[in-house]
């Protein structure tokens, strides 16, 4: 457990999301709690769950809000990768990170050609995870403004 003193309390609060929506779609609880506690508390941002890959799919499809994807691989109803390759036909800049207890078959490199932003194996560094979303968040966002603008 890392304390939390004055050197290191900057790093704590760089996360400043709540403006942003991050749609989580994990069908385990456990693991979709421990997400969404590090997520609400590290940087503001706010969550939406879907349990199962259709599910997450629909979601994406329907609400305009999600800057972001956590999706993982193995998901009931339709898998991660499926859903991904579904979720980026509709919104090819919509950045998608994957995560998963179970990398074989060339899992990254399937997902990676299909579109993904990033592939993180179970258990996750929240750490990489943050800094990867905020990568992720700051193009994304460049990228509604400029078809704002446009």
């Amino acid at each position: 457990m890392r304390k939390v003193g004055k050197d290191n309390l900057q790093n704590v609060m760089e996360y400043t999301w709540n403006n942003y929506t991050v749609l989580v779609a994990e069908d385990d609880p456990l693991n979709y709690r421990y997400v969404e506690l590090l997520l609400s508390r590290r940087t503001g941002i706010n969550i939406i769950w879907a349990k199962d890959g259709k599910e997450a799919v629909n979601l994406c499809k329907n609400n305009d809000a999600i800057d972001i994807v956590l999706l993982d691989l193995q998901l009931p109803v339709l898998d991660g990768l499926n859903s991904l390759q579904r979720i980026k036909e509709r919104n090819p800049f919509l950045p998608v990170i994957i995560q998963t207890a179970n990398s074989w078959n060339n899992e990254e490199e399937k997902c990676t050609q299909a579109g993904c932003d990033a592939f993180f194996n179970k258990p996750l560094d929240m750490e990489q995870i943050l800094s990867t979303m905020s990568i992720c968040l700051n193009r994304y966002s460049s990228h509604k403004l400029d078809k704002i603008n446009s």
